[in-house]
């Protein structure tokens, strides 16, 4: 039986060596602080990934690769009441479960963090304030804002759609029309190495130009051939 007080937080994993070590401890002081459920799913990690989480202890299982497969199986093997989506190099707030249960628990369907991006770039508080006023404006929320949804609203839905881009939208499209997010003003803090790798403002236009191209019809197969 599920328990609709408790949160599960997921967290797809491919090759994220970089990452793994903080990922296991910050998901390690999350559950032991929490009570949380979590989870990662891991889509097949050959560089050291599953060694560095299994080291701390964490529940991983295995999936086919792709983010929206990875995130089903973790809700399929998690029994909490509400579902949190997290990436491997985003940090939730400290108090951030906690703020996921008082939403839900007062009738929330769904929602997300506000988010920060880390990284070197000065234009990253203006980016991530961008992101946050579009994403509080339309409704529509992004993997990096840390997406949390009620379980029973998750599993009516199917849960996220198989597709290799562009799920987070898609998922929320199909939430907004139940109810509009809970935007939590708590930000989680996400990496900003793709930026910082790609350059900032070549990698804005690339999302913005993909998001269009979504909106406009294009499958996100052949958006994922740009992406990537």
């Amino acid at each position: 039986m599920n328990d609709p007080a408790a949160v599960a937080i997921i967290v797809p994993v491919l090759n994220e060596v970089r990452v793994a070590k903080t990922l296991a401890v910050q998901l390690a002081t999350l559950a032991d602080a929490s009570s949380a459920e979590v989870v990662v799913v891991d889509g097949g990690s050959d560089d050291g990934t599953r060694a560095a989480i299994e080291a701390a202890g964490i529940k991983l299982v295995a999936a086919l690769p792709g983010r929206a497969a990875q995130m089903n199986a973790g809700a399929a093997a998690t029994r909490a009441g509400t579902l949190l989506f997290l990436h491997a190099d985003t940090a939730l707030p400290v108090g951030g479960v906690r703020a996921v249960q008082e939403v839900v628990s007062a009738g929330a369907d769904w929602g997300r963090f506000d988010v920060r991006i880390d990284g070197r770039s000065r234009w990253f508080p203006l980016i991530s304030g961008m992101i946050n006023w579009r994403s509080r404006l339309t409704g529509i929320a992004t993997g990096d804002q840390a997406i949390f949804i009620a379980r029973d609203v998750f599993e009516a839905l199917g849960g996220f759609p198989e597709q290799p881009l562009m799920e987070d939208i898609e998922i929320s499209r199909r939430l907004r029309r139940r109810s509009r997010p809970a935007c939590l003003r708590e930000a989680v803090s996400t990496s900003g190495r793709r930026w910082d790798d790609y350059g900032v403002w070549r990698t804005v236009w690339l999302m913005w130009r993909l998001r269009f191209a979504y909106w406009r019809g294009v499958p996100a197969e052949q958006l994922a051939t740009y992406y990537a």
